[in-house]
């Protein structure tokens, strides 16, 4: 309003009950009007361009904004402290910790404790940052999941930057107790990626608070939460999603979506106009009604204010390509691309988005279920490291559990991320150092497998109240793992745009010598044994192959006996029996989620009705040659057991394979037609427990006819074992009851085995009682559903694993995999050597590398009585045995097929 400068002082108030406005005559001599709020307007007006920042003397505070009154100090003497700083590459030895007010007050040598302060000495233990999770569902996609409690999309809309994962944050899910036990403190929870713009998300400290509530949980709430834009501005987070999934949802195309994308963005680009406009006229001295603003558009106006930290669902060059286009066009900046299994492809098309470069969270194996994750390759952290942009790596929680989100670092320093940069992968790249007093103690160095907290502080208070400390970890885990050289093979995933070829070289020659051999592990009868072991590499030995046969290994006479060769050195390495995997859907399909590559769903049929239809033969459907099975195949998996799946479970007669095979004709492709006979009883069927196991107590009692029929009959007498994929107690309770029931009428033995058995450890005893083996099928143990509820977590939250209570009552174990209902369970087969060292770790019982290889190789043979006089695979690793971080697997040698191949 023009004439401000020269207001005259004569004010005449409005005489109403609800006073709105003042009137005033200007220079111009006309009546004008100023709001009631034209303080506040102009208050507004003046910060419309401000970006958030830390409050003044953030540096300097005394206190967390999230301290508890009545917190004591602590101080941690003598620990080995990764800070994040100089890049992650400064580390401090036996140095202290103050942690005092919710922040870490003080590191440095020789503190002195003044007044009440816990004490604890690390014992030179590494100290790291809390664990950050920048992609997590927790709490609005529940655990266990229920169908009446997922908050995590809206089907209301394409574009709806108004809703917030906050107003559907469940506080009592089972999962922040288990993000905690594995370092993780602080997760951002997103909405889905059902809809373009799903909306508003909001960071949560994980520990449990006194108020009980989601708005206690949150770090940092942006002041908009109550209607204000308080100073200085705390930045806020919003959900996109591109591609496949909004575009499946609104049955659209890719095209539909980016349309919808321009739309709102046009719509919240037309308000911000418009405050500007009216701004610069209320600044200059005219305010005009009211401040123009809407509220389901504030965020998205905020967004192009550079407000607002934008996390963006994006998989494949073309979606990238076009939100590039689109920060362009509307001129915001992106904060990351999430999953993001292409971006290593674009790295410099990435950087040429508006604003800063966007970072790429992204996994470390979990890939191909779909087409957008297809050209997924393990090295893409390396490689964006190397290309300039930020790696986070992130869960998708429940896909991944949050507890588990450092695994994902320390699988991207296996294949080339450099080590400092995968702890700042999951602590300072997420997010930015706020000095809270977060901070983990950790039994080994974070990066070696399997390291646990020993004790986790949120806000300087301690969240294991009597952790579990495993027996101490050898000298070789408190440093980070030398992993292999990859080189060789990111050049070729760059060259062939993320699908290289995986077909081995298969020697030529009339033997193989592997030479500096440090160990040798064989199977004799039943179990695997270490039949060689070298002291030190002036011991080392040799192993010589013939015809896909070992001739002789250890000290041997060399000279003479072989013309044609080939020699391998092994460089201290080892040869081990081929794992084993059971559960999942590997080699029945190439993409999970494309119906079109796959052998497909079988139809809903009662067991106990089928007569005489035919019997579902995995055997009629396998596919070989498939991306999963040959890389698990380069990662020592050798064999697997095919299953027919049914509702998302194994199903019919399993067939035993080879994953390095090109065809079910080729010598020792199928290396067993039929395998077991596979079923599912799920509290999560359609068909009632009760139900089921009628059924299956039909068919055991010999009743059924036509192909089902003979195969029951050889179950139940004893020649075909019964493999039942169970999670719940109860229903194993059922099952043991009916394999008493078969013996006694029939005075056979019924093979049972329980797959999957979360909850076994209940019963251990009994399964033992009653001689069912089990195959455990997640080998870290999350309840992911209802009848997974009672898991035994493990260290440090419980003494006990699954697998060491059931090995203490003498059950026949062995470790699978697990087919999951929601994401991909053929892509992570390939880390069966890790998930097996892992669950041996966490036992904690003194399991020997023979023991526990034994549980991914033998033991499933045995339990599946798998015939193997024409011999096993056995799997060479250079620099390490199957079972280490530090080792490479560089061939399979295969008596069953006469060959050695090499990679």
């Amino acid at each position: 309003m023009t004439g401000v400068a020269h207001f005259l002082g004569l004010v005449i108030l409005c005489g109403c009950l609800s006073l709105t406005t003042f009137y005033f005559y200007a220079s111009n001599s006309k009546l004008a009007t100023i709001p009631l709020h034209h303080e506040q307007i102009l208050a507004k007006c003046r910060v419309l361009h401000d970006t958030p920042s830390p409050p003044h003397g953030f540096a300097e505070r005394q206190t967390s904004d999230r301290f508890v009154s009545g917190t004591k100090s602590t101080l941690i003497r003598n620990a080995t402290v990764w800070t994040g700083h100089l890049s992650g590459l400064e580390v401090l030895e036996g140095v202290d910790i103050l942690l005092e007010g919710g922040i870490i007050r003080t590191v440095g040598y020789g503190l002195n404790a003044v007044g009440d302060v816990d004490i604890k000495d690390a014992h030179g233990s590494w100290v790291t940052p809390g664990i950050v999770d920048m992609h997590s569902h927790m709490g609005v996609e529940t655990s266990p999941a229920l169908s009446g409690a997922n908050d995590g999309n809206s089907m209301k809309g394409n574009t709806q930057p108004w809703l917030r994962s906050l107003d559907g944050l469940n506080t009592h899910d089972e999962s922040y107790r288990l993000a905690v036990a594995g370092g993780t403190t602080t997760a951002l929870i997103l909405p889905g990626s059902a809809n373009a713009i799903g909306g508003q998300a909001f960071t949560i400290k994980t520990r449990p608070t006194a108020e009980k509530t989601p708005s206690s949980m949150l770090v940092e709430a942006p002041f908009n939460l109550n209607g204000t834009k308080e100073q200085p501005l705390r930045w806020q987070q919003m959900k996109h999603a591109c591609g496949e999934n909004p575009a499946r949802v609104y049955e659209g195309t890719r095209m539909d979506t980016v349309w919808d994308f321009r739309q709102a963005y046009a719509t919240a680009r037309k308000i911000r106009d418009e405050q500007d406009a009216f701004c610069t006229a209320a600044l200059s001295g005219t305010i005009e009604g009211d401040f123009p603003e809407d509220l389901k558009w504030d965020a998205l106006v905020d967004v192009l204010r550079g407000r607002v930290k934008v996390h963006n669902h994006c998989y494949e060059a073309v979606d990238i390509d076009g939100m590039v286009r689109l920060t362009q066009e509307f001129k915001f900046p992106i904060a990351a691309f999430h999953h993001a299994h292409e971006s290593y492809l674009v790295t410099e098309r990435t950087k040429q988005a508006y604003g800063k470069i966007p970072a790429s969270a992204i996994f470390a194996q979990s890939s191909r279920y779909k087409r957008e994750a297809y050209r997924h390759s393990e090295y893409a952290p390396r490689i964006l490291h190397d290309a300039g942009i930020d790696v986070v790596m992130k869960t998708d929680h429940p896909l991944i559990s949050d507890r588990y989100l450092l695994h994902e670092a320390q699988q991207a320093h296996y294949y080339g991320l450099p080590w400092n940069i995968a702890l700042a992968s999951v602590t300072s790249t997420p997010a930015t150092v706020r000095h809270d007093a977060d901070i983990v103690v950790w039994d080994s160095h974070p990066l070696s497998l399997g390291a646990a907290p020993t004790q986790v502080y949120i806000d300087g208070i301690p969240q294991l109240d009597t952790p579990y400390i495993r027996t101490p970890r050898p000298a070789s885990s408190q440093v980070a793992p030398k992993t292999p050289v990859f080189d060789d093979e990111v050049d070729a995933a760059l060259k062939n745009d993320g699908l290289p070829s995986l077909d081995p070289i298969s020697s030529t020659s009339a033997a193989v010598i592997f030479e500096n051999v440090g160990t040798v592990f064989l199977e004799k009868n039943g179990r695997v044994v270490k039949v060689f072991h070298a002291e030190d590499a002036n011991a080392f030995g040799q192993v010589v192959v013939e015809g896909g046969k070992i001739q002789c290994h250890g000290a041997c006479a060399l000279e003479g006996k072989w013309l044609n060769v080939r020699r391998v050195d092994l460089e201290g390495g080892s040869l081990a029996p081929g794992l084993v995997t059971v559960g999942s859907s590997l080699g029945m399909g190439e993409i999970e989620f494309e119906p079109s590559t796959n052998d497909g769903e079988a139809p809903e049929r009662n067991p106990a009705l089928l007569g005489d239809e035919a019997v579902l033969r995995a055997a009629d459907g396998v596919q070989f040659q498939t991306r999963n099975a040959l890389i698990a195949y380069r990662a020592g998996v050798t064999n697997a057991i095919a299953t027919v799946q049914r509702n998302m479970a194994p199903a019919g007669l399993g067939a035993a394979i080879s994953t390095g095979a090109k065809h079910k004709l080729e010598r020792g492709g199928l290396i067993a037609e039929e395998t077991s006979f596979h079923v599912s009883l799920s509290m999560g069927f359609e068909q009632s427990v009760s139900t089921m196991v009628g059924e299956l107590r039909y068919l055991l009692s010999g009743k059924a006819s036509g192909d089902i029929g003979a195969i029951f009959e050889r179950i139940v007498n004893g020649t075909l074992p019964l493999v039942i994929t169970v999670n719940n107690a109860d229903i194993m309770t059922s099952l043991i009851s009916l394999k008493y029931e078969a013996e006694a009428r029939q005075g056979t033995t019924v093979q049972m085995v329980f797959h999957g058995a979360t909850e076994a450890h209940l019963i251990a005893e009994d399964i033992a009682k009653a001689g069912v083996g089990v195959i455990i099928g997640k080998p870290r143990s999350f309840p992911q559903q209802w009848e997974q509820r009672r898991v035994l977590p493990g260290p440090p939250l419980s003494r006990e694993t699954l697998l060491s209570s059931l090995l203490r009552h003498n059950v026949s174990v062995a470790l699978g995999a697990e087919a999951l209902p929601t994401g991909p369970s053929q892509s992570v087969i390939r880390n069966a050597r890790w998930d097996v060292a892992w669950a041996a770790i966490d036992a904690d019982i003194g399991l020997t590398d023979a023991e526990t290889l034994s549980l991914a190789s033998s033991n499933i043979r045995t339990l599946l009585g798998l015939d193997q006089k024409g011999g096993y695979d056995l799997v060479a690793t250079k620099s390490g045995t199957l079972l280490e971080f530090e080792s490479k697997v560089i061939g399979v040698v295969s008596p069953v097929r006469g060959i050695v191949d090499l990679f």
